[in-house]
């Protein structure tokens, strides 16, 4: 972007020139000559910034998912958003984690390779705290994780791939699962150290703890579907539509479902001291005349007006009107 000069640079700019300090074919020869660009082959830029944008969308997502789904879990205020995407090498991003935290490391299959969630302990803490019935403090003790904290941290981590999974399925079906939960990434060691990644940074309060939940995507990781991660993948993406022998057998299959017609000979209404004294042989009066037209509802919504009869020895009802949508809605 080219740099933007105040007015008192103008104005001693323009004195400059007009005194013969500076001279105008000098600058021109300057801005003629070729611009040379400093580029770190350590800190490759490979994903590409429309790419960049549609991983930032699919994590608010992700993001809220996690809002909703933390917050019925832990019971208390619960807001995370994106805060940073950025791509840099594995290795800068491992120095950049804590000693100790809680690193979640799992596949995302069909794609080959593993994605890692690292969760900040005072995050971690405040969820686990909750969990037992606290009031979510954040304690920092992640260098002693016990038994059972690290069998109820993994559980509540797990169930948070379903939210990944539902973020990711407007790009690819995902199926991941849990590899395995570690508190030291010194000892992680998922791609080569100059291998770039992508580190989606979520802001995340619980209650009235803070802290950052990072997610790392590696590249080799996300090679294979990066085409899906434009743009311009996503408008040429139309919904497939059926063929003609598809309509024709959902439409077969609509016609032959089976649908429940009856007709109601009439109401009456009597107490439950008179129902419990009913016995053999008694009679109920109905509200309906026997010359009144029979109610005739499919499903439970009223559709015709019906006179009982007989084919053929079966008891049977003639549609003598329909009734209308306006009638029925009264």
């Amino acid at each position: 972007m080219a740099e933007v000069l105040s007015q008192s640079e103008i104005d001693a700019l323009l004195s400059a020139l007009s005194t013969g300090e500076m001279d105008a074919n000098e600058l021109k020869k300057e801005e003629n000559q070729k611009k040379v660009k400093v580029y770190d082959f350590k800190r490759a830029l490979r994903f590409s910034k429309d790419q960049i944008r549609s991983l930032t969308r699919i994590h608010e997502n992700f993001a809220r998912l996690l809002t909703t789904y933390f917050s019925a879990q832990l019971r208390t205020f619960v807001q995370i958003s994106v805060a940073s995407v950025d791509q840099l090498p594995y290795d800068e991003f491992i120095r950049s984690v804590p000693k100790m935290t809680i690193l979640n490391v799992f596949e995302p299959y069909p794609l080959d390779g593993r994605f890692l969630i690292e969760v900040n302990p005072n995050i971690a803490y405040a969820m686990l705290d909750r969990l037992l019935g606290g009031r979510g403090v954040a304690i920092n003790k992640v260098d002693n994780l016990t038994e059972i904290e690290t069998r109820i941290m993994t559980q509540l981590f797990q169930r948070t791939l379903e939210s990944f999974q539902e973020a990711w399925s407007t790009v690819i079906e995902l199926d991941p699962q849990m590899d395995d939960l570690e508190v030291n990434p010194q000892f992680l060691q998922m791609v080569s150290p100059n291998e770039t990644v992508v580190v989606i940074s979520l802001s995340t309060a619980i209650g009235e703890a803070s802290g950052m939940i990072n997610i790392c995507l590696p590249h080799v990781v996300l090679e294979d579907i990066l085409p899906k991660l434009s743009v311009h993948y996503w408008m040429q993406t139309k919904k497939k539509s059926r063929s003609t022998d598809e309509i024709l057998a959902l439409e077969n299959n609509v016609r032959n479902a089976p649908l429940l017609i009856k007709a109601e000979l009439g109401k009456s209404e009597i107490s439950i001291q008179e129902f419990l004294q009913l016995g053999i042989g008694d009679t109920i009066e109905l509200s309906s005349l026997i010359d009144d037209p029979l109610l005739i509802k499919v499903g439970d919504k009223p559709k015709f007006w019906g006179q009982a009869g007989k084919v053929k020895s079966k008891l049977a009802i003639q549609v003598t009107e329909v009734i209308e949508e306006d009638e029925n809605n009264e």
